[in-house]
């Protein structure tokens, strides 16, 4: 072994005559976990919300949404086979849309009503599979059933067998002037899917129905698609595009929600920079532990120098002792992060059974959970990024060293 890390080590621990110095590095140590550890934990709480949020909404919505210009699409099925020709395509479905107004009693909400076809839609999204209440395949032609999101059912008061009565815009015409339209409909069933956008605005109603509501005849408001890679979706929206006619078109889910995603990657952008501030404050405390403890060390220094220690090796002895403390800080804040952020979901809610209060509120955030998820990709870069810096802080105290005068340092031993 080198003596310079011999002695580098052997300064590492030994007890010193100073304890100040080794309590100080015990907090630059600790710093640097904490730096890290929480590094690592924030930026897997955005992943996993920036996972979760696509998740939730691709769940109710869908990959690929094909229209028309004019704001119908009368020949449905064959824009279904053309786009279902695509390698991509999984799954097709056709859907009406049209805003609208529920009442029961003296309550009433505002909602986006969705025409579905059973069979189709649960191939399409995830709603079949959260249903609290009530099938997709409740809904028939001609009854005029509706399936209701809980948290819009729980604003109206209504549960299933419940009628409510569904006012749209579109008004007939009558010798008192235009009246809007009004339908009653049977609650069939409920559905959570802990997005609380839909949870909260979204009913769901037979296509048949939705389209006499609307009056579009045998039309539709257009053709929603499910793909095999949810990434490829703006490259099959393109292809998808070039085989319809001129006046139908195609967007991917990425251009219907850009402002959230772009918001989102902007905040982990964000967090990143400040979580390295933090680093950079313990690698400071590197720097200020080194600093003393080459003024402690001088004349341990000048002996080495006597004894024929070139400038260069004092100063790797103490880059030494300082990427030791980095390096101990950096496992120990990742071993820490990586398995807080793991077992978060398990730490959170406990926490807030202690503390009597919920993190993140249903009404106020989209998804009522803190979700984790833990890329290889970012634990690398974070732990790059630590190590780096603790060897850039063990440069000026160690050059310090380098440069201390042994006649100096000796004269009043």
């Amino acid at each position: 072994m080198r003596y310079e890390l011999l002695v580098g080590l052997r300064y590492t621990r030994a007890k010193r005559r100073n304890h100040f110095i080794s309590f100080i590095s015990l907090i630059s140590m600790a710093g640097m976990a904490l730096g890290v550890a929480a590094l690592i934990v924030v930026l897997s709480v955005m992943n996993g919300f920036q996972t979760e949020i696509r998740t939730r909404i691709l769940g109710v919505a869908s990959h690929v949404q094909i229209q028309d210009a004019r704001g119908s699409l009368a020949d449905w099925q064959a824009v279904a086979r053309a786009a279902a020709k695509n390698p991509r395509v999984m799954a097709t479905a056709p859907y009406v849309t049209g805003q609208g107004m529920l009442t029961r009693g003296r309550a009433a909400r505002g909602t986006l009503v969705r025409g579905i076809l059973p069979g189709e839609e649960g191939r399409v999204t995830d709603i079949g599979r959260h249903m609290s209440a009530g099938t997709l395949d409740a809904l028939r032609p001609g009854e005029f059933g509706i399936l209701l999101g809980a948290d819009l059912a729980r604003y109206l008061g209504a549960i299933a067998g419940d009628k409510v009565a569904l006012i749209i815009p579109q008004g007939n015409v009558t010798p008192a002037g235009v009246l809007p339209r009004l339908k009653q409909f049977t609650v069939l069933g409920l559905f959570d899917t802990g997005y609380s956008e839909a949870d909260s605005a979204l009913a769901l109603v037979h296509l048949v129905d939705a389209q006499r509501l609307y009056q579009m005849g045998e039309a539709v408001s257009g053709v929603r698609l499910k793909l095999d890679d949810l990434f490829e979706a703006r490259r099959v929206a393109q292809e998808v595009t070039l085989n319809l006619d001129r006046d139908n078109y195609a967007y991917d889910w990425t251009r219907a929600n850009p402002n959230l995603f772009r918001a989102i990657q902007i905040e982990k952008r964000m967090m990143f920079i400040i979580m390295v501030l933090i680093i950079t404050v313990a690698a400071f405390n590197v720097v200020s532990t080194l600093v003393m403890l080459v003024t402690d060390k001088q004349a341990d220094i000048a002996i080495l120098r006597t004894l024929g220690a070139a400038p260069g090796s004092v100063m790797q002895i103490f880059m030494v002792q300082g990427a030791v403390i980095g390096v101990i800080g950096t496992l120990l804040g990742v071993a820490g992060g990586v398995a807080l952020a793991l077992n978060i979901e398990t730490v959170v809610p406990a926490l807030e059974s202690a503390l009597g209060f919920k993190f993140l509120a249903k009404d106020v955030y989209m998804i009522p959970d803190l979700p984790s998820q833990v890329e290889a990709a970012d634990v690398t870069v974070i732990t790059v990024v630590s190590l780096l810096m603790s060897f850039l802080a063990t440069l000026y105290p160690s050059w310090r060293a380098a440069r201390v005068n042994p006649a100096e340092a000796l004269r009043y031993e």
